[in-house]
């Protein structure tokens, strides 16, 4: 697959594609996100795209917490901002247009989920620096990638390159038809055992 192919950006016009009921039955995201997302928490959904996972992370943190909807794409903002606009969810989700060097956030969080958009990124040890800086202490980041999309190989270099950036490597879930991998800040003085 070509560099500029592997890097290219979903464009909003095939947001249906992301978001649709019968995803669920595969990509659940109240099932993916309860061990990770809970009452009060800042969290971070990094290339939201249509919302498919923002909307079960604002209910998951509730009317206490905060959902960072990030996106370089003011079309994927505008759709999540239609879903949220007229709920109790228009206080918990805040949008934020990413910049193309970098997500442009100082707000510490506590969990940030980073799914099927990774391959997206030609600069990913960038990505990486940006996203460690942006973790509270005990904070965790989900990685997940298309297995279609993205070769073991190539998800391996992106574990490399998330160790180069400091971050730590907690657990590996198993999500269908995807790579994942939990990572962490262990120098972010929060004392935690790592897990195996």
């Amino acid at each position: 697959m070509s560099t500029e192919k592997k890097h290219s950006i979903c464009p909003v016009e095939r947001a249906g594609a992301l978001d649709f009921n019968i995803r669920k039955l595969v990509q659940n995201p109240r099932k993916m996100l309860r061990p990770y997302v809970n009452e009060g928490m800042t969290v971070l959904d990094l290339g939201c795209g249509p919302g498919f996972f923002t909307m079960e992370m604002a209910r998951r943190v509730g009317k206490t917490g905060t959902v960072i909807a990030a996106d370089l794409q003011e079309g994927m903002l505008a759709i999540v901002r239609k879903k949220t606009q007229d709920s109790a969810m228009a206080d918990v989700v805040k949008l934020h247009l990413c910049r193309p060097e970098g997500i442009g956030l100082t707000e510490k969080c506590d969990f940030i989920l980073v799914f099927y958009m990774l391959h997206e990124v030609p600069e990913q040890l960038n990505l990486f620096n940006e996203i460690r800086a942006l973790l509270k202490p005990q904070g965790k980041v989900l990685i997940v990638e298309p297995k279609w999309h993205v070769s073991q190989s190539e998800f391996l270099e992106s574990i490399r390159k998330m160790k180069q950036a400091g971050l730590a490597v907690l657990e590996e879930p198993g999500i269908r038809f995807s790579r994942a991998v939990v990572v962490w800040n262990p120098d972010a003085g929060n004392g935690a055992a790592k897990k195996n």
